[in-house]
């Protein structure tokens, strides 16, 4: 029977197994996380979004703490316009996180960052240069542009010395989306080293609107294959979004992928940074309680867990502490949402906003449960413990039984 470990990811000359672990948000993919895949010959993605908060929880930095103390004064104020982010410490933890992870790589496999463009942070075009150049400072392998076009991403980084050296990749979900990335990149001769096809059933952020449901992964990557072909590019294409099995892999390896992105599964693992209570809901999660809503700021369509603390909370912004969806002036449909909500509650002490959510307070809390389509599946990916809890896996035995297994068949743990 034919196996994911039959075919080989091919970046040249170098080999890896066509597994890459995708990048989430906000320190879900952890460095832990990241670091089995390479040792396991795949690619792992680390993430930087809210990347001050990950350093003052990994390296006891206090970058929140003193950026709400600069800009306490403005707490009660709806107008955010000047509160920015200093781009020296921006650098400064980005290169943290990155080096360290970096320094820690052992196996055959590569590290890469997810880097989302809709993280404006009040100064889009400057905040996302210093992201991607500290990165490349740093030695990550790779960097994937995720959460927008990017269409002037590489003119960001097109003078840095690793800027041809680096892997670099862009997450899209359709044909037109890569085309009108290649047609604008022209300028700097450089194509991306991998394309990302992400389809409507992945967990987060959607590149769809609310009629998902439409479409389909197998079409869109054959209609990027189709355009890649007719326009004599080779570039390696990478299916994502709801791809569970080894099995449901090797269909895309088949039709000519050159691997395949997976996430959810990998939420579970003990090497993933969701707290122990998180991945149980995950575990008891039924089809029923998956949902795409578009509750978040950015203007995507997100899938989550109807039943996260996230959805109808009212916490009061606070942009003065994160803010890294403040757009360049200073706003954010959050805000505006949360201010609507005090005006229709007048005098009440507590209110409930259903239109927009926190996102940075949510994730930052691990409060936005947010999931692939077959988050359902995964009480039948282990065994329940004798207080009826599930059974965490391990990152290694995950991305194993994705690499050996056959005929859709799920090992469980020992």
């Amino acid at each position: 029977m034919t196996k994911l470990d039959d075919f080989r990811l091919m970046f040249g000359k170098r080999e890896l197994v066509p597994i890459m672990i995708g990048g989430m948000g906000v320190d879900i993919s952890t460095s832990a996380l990241a670091l089995e895949a390479a040792r396991l010959g795949g690619i792992g993605h680390i993430s930087d979004a809210m990347i001050k908060v990950v350093s003052d929880n990994k390296f006891n930095t206090n970058y929140v703490k003193e950026k709400l103390q600069r800009y306490k004064f403005n707490v009660a104020n709806t107008d955010k316009s000047v509160v920015h982010f200093r781009l020296a410490e921006l650098a400064e933890a980005t290169k943290m996180h990155v080096g360290k992870t970096m320094e820690a790589v052992r196996g055959a496999g590569m590290v890469f960052i997810n880097c989302m463009e809709k993280l404006t942070m009040n100064a889009p075009k400057e905040t996302l240069a210093v992201r991607l150049r500290s990165a490349l400072d740093a030695g990550i392998d790779g960097i994937t542009l995720a959460a927008g076009l990017h269409l002037g991403s590489f003119s960001l980084i097109e003078d840095h010395p690793r800027f041809r050296d680096a892997k670099l990749g862009i997450i899209v979900s359709s044909a037109r989306a890569l085309q009108l990335f290649i047609r604008k990149n022209i300028r700097t001769n450089r194509l991306p080293d991998y394309v990302v096809v992400e389809g409507p059933l992945a967990g987060g952020h959607l590149g769809f609107g609310m009629d998902w449901a439409k479409y389909e992964l197998s079409s869109i990557v054959a209609d990027v294959m189709a355009w890649l072909k007719a326009e004599k590019l080779d570039i390696p294409v990478i299916p994502a979004g709801g791809i569970f099995t080894g099995t449901d892999a090797v269909r895309y390896m088949e039709m000519g992928a050159a691997g395949v992105q997976v996430a959810t599964r990998f939420t579970v693992t003990n090497e993933c940074g969701l707290p122990e209570k998180v991945k149980q809901e995950y575990f008891r999660a039924t089809e029923d309680l998956v949902e795409v809503n578009e509750t978040s700021p950015t203007g995507y369509p997100m899938r989550m867990l109807k039943s996260s603390p996230s959805i109808g909370a009212g916490i009061r912004p606070n942009c003065e502490a994160y803010g890294y969806l403040l757009d360049a002036k200073g706003q954010c449909s959050y805000i505006e949402a949360y201010n609507k909500a005090l005006e229709a509650n007048p005098g009440a002490k507590k209110v409930s906003v259903k239109e927009k959510t926190c996102l940075c307070t949510h994730m930052r809390n691990f409060d936005c449960w947010t999931c692939g389509h077959y988050v359902y599946r995964l009480k039948d990916t282990t065994t329940k413990n004798e207080d009826g809890s599930y059974r965490s896996l391990s990152a290694e035995h995950v991305f194993k039984d994705y690499q050996f297994s056959t005929e859709g068949r799920i090992a469980l743990p020992a």
